[in-house]
């Protein structure tokens, strides 16, 4: 039997320099551990075909499926603010590109899959508590309708990865619209190649932003583009509490795509502060931060096509710098509009915004869960009797009244019953999402006892985070204190 994959090669086909030709390595003993038989069928692959033992080699790399043309993406970044000329796809390998069921083209990328140029040292491999992590957690994003790339299956290599000590490994195909990012222009940018640069853009253009082919300056659109899209995505991030933990130039995708999670975390109570990342010291990359750092992103991405804009760099600078200038109203557009649908409003006042923003300053003095006040505020839209339910998250409950008070006066103005009220706030602001400590356990029972069926049951209760599910009550609860997960960590 031989697994059919569709697969074309448009970037394989880009010159040679933007890429290392590199078939992945072996591993001993693949072991299937999930598949997404959906998104296989959106894929239009066979899910079945997938989950036989040759499905299982062709998913862990140890076989290449027909018509693969395996490459390494070469692409620099800001990591943390400071520039690094080369990283490149150190291990991650891409198999090709698909055209799914939406005729939208899909990378299928196999990450933990060995070494390749761009390794610095590194094995390439991958260990089983981030692969399961970036599963559970892109998954969780894609069914909050998020823009994020998938994973499509995930492997037990059967061989073990030297971190602090051995750990077992795995390997995780990844599917995204594309790998190309800001460290993609970058590579180009550094090295002084203006026509690798263009061809960069003209490649994304007619990949993510075909509508751009015939105006007037596409270079131009092309950047203002990519900002609607990161204003637009990093807005959807506040509005669910994530914390992506690592904003570096090269994990920010041209497409517009949450990519890249390895210390990521949703936040429990709500603070603008909060960090988790162990490598964060500084707090660069904390929850109310990502606005700025993903402008910052942007204005790297600026820096990178100004050759494109004019001869004349002044003229340049200036033409970039008005289109960075858009970022702000682009992204408070957004998210103003995200706040006023998760407190119930259909229409826009003046004093919306600073309603909203009383409310997280008090959430934030009270140490108030996030996912849990937005979720029952919804309640309490449909009868203030649900009041008490809110209240208690509340260290002073009181501070809650004096707001919800206010709340109903705002809301009485306008005409929708409390029912179509409460049901269009619980169409935003989900009850489940995958809290820490949550995905910890996933881990830790899968590493400890090659134990799955927690891995699934939490797979379950994210594929509907906008329902009540009684039987999963327990999964909207934040941790108690001994369960409390204060740092996570990157997969590398």
């Amino acid at each position: 039997m031989t697994l059919h994959f569709p697969f074309e090669h448009t970037y394989a086909a880009l010159p040679a320099n933007f890429f290392a030709r590199v078939a992945p390595t072996p591993v001993a003993a693949p072991r299937l551990i999930k598949l997404n038989r959906e998104l296989a069928i959106q894929l239009g692959l066979d899910p079945d075909q997938l989950s036989t033992p040759e499905g299982a080699e062709i998913l862990s790399g140890k076989r290449l499926p027909e018509g693969a043309e395996p490459i390494a993406m070469a692409y620099a970044g800001h990591q943390f603010g400071h520039f690094v000329p080369q990283l490149g796809d150190g291990r991650a390998i891409l198999l090709g590109e698909v055209i799914d069921r939406d005729g939208i083209r899909r990378d299928i990328q196999l990450k933990g899959s060995g070494p390749t140029p761009f390794s610095r040292r590194g094995d390439g491999r991958a260990a089983l508590g981030p692969v399961l992590r970036e599963y559970v957690v892109s998954e969780a994003m894609f069914k909050l309708g998020i823009p994020t790339t998938r994973c499509l299956a995930a492997v037990m290599s059967g061989e073990g990865v030297i971190r602090e000590t051995v750990l077992p490994g795995a390997v995780l195909t990844r599917v995204a619209a594309s790998h190309i990012r800001v460290g993609t222009f970058q590579f180009f940018a550094a090295r002084g190649d203006t026509d690798g640069v263009r061809h960069l853009a003209d490649h994304v253009i007619g990949r993510h932003y075909p509508e751009l082919a015939g105006v007037d300056r596409p270079y131009h659109a092309l950047l203002d583009a990519v900002i609607a899209r990161q204003a637009d995505l990093v807005a959807r991030w506040l509005l669910v509490g994530f914390i992506h933990g690592v904003m570096n130039t090269d994990n920010t995708s041209i497409s517009g795509e949450t990519i890249d999670y390895g210390p990521c975390a949703f936040m429990d109570e709500y603070n603008p502060a909060t960090v988790f990342s162990s490598i964060d010291e500084m707090g660069r990359y904390a929850y109310g931060n990502q606005p700025r750092i993903a402008l910052w992103n942007l204005t790297r991405l600026a820096e990178c096509l100004l050759p494109l804009f004019s001869d004349e760099q002044d003229k340049a600078i200036e033409q970039a710098q008005f289109a960075l200038g858009e970022f702000a109203d682009k992204f408070t557009t957004a998210y103003q509009a995200g706040l006023r649908a998760k407190i119930g409003l259909f229409t826009q006042r003046d004093g919306d915004e600073a309603l909203v923003q009383d409310l997280l300053d008090s959430m934030t003095r009270n140490q108030a869960d996030f996912t849990n006040t937005f979720r029952r505020l919804g309640d309490a839209a449909l009868d203030a009797d649900n009041d008490e339910h809110v209240r208690g998250l509340f260290i002073d409950p009181t501070m809650f009244d004096e707001w919800a008070a206010r709340w109903r006066q705002r809301t009485a103005l306008e005409q929708q019953a409390p029912a179509e009220r409460r049901d269009a706030m619980h169409r935003v602001n989900p009850a489940f999402i995958p809290r820490n400590h949550r995905v910890e356990a996933v881990i830790q029972a899968a590493m400890r006892d090659d134990d799955y069926a927690p891995f699934e049951e939490l797979l379950t209760v994210l594929s509907m985070p906008f329902e009540d599910q009684a039987a999963f009550a327990a999964y909207a609860e934040p941790p108690e204190a001994d369960q409390r997960v204060t740092q996570t960590f990157c997969g590398t």
